[in-house]
């Protein structure tokens, strides 16, 4: 009799990974409550909420602090973190991302570094309706974007020279592009922990970034905030926002290091060659 049954506990094994990759998916484009989950997957409430709990059981989905809607997990993360490494920050650091937004008021951010060139993979907008563009895509030379600043700033001696010996190009009147002025300001921000630009790279927006570090201490990011400059920043705020910024970087560096780890002893040794310059 038992021997009868076990076709039909497989088939219900299999469905039931089925309808968990089916909520899995659906979080991937952020995160969300019940009801919608269980509309996007054609589920009974019910089974989503079963499935919820199992998930968050196996750390593959977690709740967001205080509020009812799902997001996917650290697990998840940790899991996929070998495969694609900036895929797997941009989830990470998302929650850091609205939470700076939503305490500040601006857009916020999160820039790679690609070659010589910053590559702007998320940014979180505010419902402010006078705002900056969503930048997700692009990608430009660093020494006119704070993110690009706090990158080179952490760079090795060896690769800030061949930076510095290049042509860099002015996009507005207030862009640095002199050599032994861009250093001196890389040191100030070396002492600072972050880096502000003031119109230097479009005019009329300010921003500012602060270096996100992975498990092995290696700066592989930028956190940033940027805002129409006639509002952005207060006058006497720089400091104070330049170390909220600051934390928001230290909690992703935080979370990248707990996902590392993971995958070090998953592993059972050392994970993937660090992101460089």
């Amino acid at each position: 009799m038992s021997i009868a049954r076990l076709p039909g506990r497989r088939e219900n094994r299999v469905q039931s990974i089925e309808r968990a990759f089916a909520v899995l998916a659906a979080l991937a484009d952020g995160p969300i409550g019940v009801t919608e989950l269980a509309d996007r997957t054609e589920l009974p409430k019910s089974t989503v909420a079963r499935l919820l709990v199992s998930l968050q059981r196996e750390g593959a989905v977690e709740q967001e602090p205080g509020g009812t809607r799902y997001r996917v997990g650290s697990r998840i993360v940790t899991l996929a973190a070998a495969v694609l490494p900036t895929r797997s920050m941009v989830v990470l650091a998302r929650p850091e991302l609205e939470a700076l937004a939503l305490a500040l008021g601006e857009a916020a951010g999160l820039a790679v570094p690609e070659g010589f060139q910053v590559h702007y993979v998320d940014q979180v907008d505010t419902p402010n309706p006078v705002s900056v563009r969503d930048w997700t895509g692009s990608r430009v030379p660093m020494h006119a974007v704070p993110s690009g600043l706090v990158l080179l700033a952490h760079s090795a001696p060896a690769t800030l020279a061949r930076f510095l010996a290049r042509p860099m190009e002015a996009f507005t009147p207030a862009t640095v592009t002199e050599p032994a002025a861009l250093r001196e300001r890389l040191r100030q921000v070396q002492l600072d922990g972050y880096a502000w630009v003031f119109g230097e790279f479009s005019v009329g927006i300010n921003s500012v970034a602060a270096a996100v570090a992975d498990e092995a201490g290696e700066v592989v990011a930028a956190v940033h905030l940027h805002g129409p400059s006639y509002r952005f920043p207060l006058p006497g705020s720089e400091e104070q926002i330049g170390e909220e910024v600051v934390a928001a970087a230290a909690r992703i560096s935080a979370r990248l290091r707990q996902g590392g780890a993971a995958t070090i002893r998953r592993n059972g040794g050392a994970s993937g060659d660090p992101r460089r310059l």
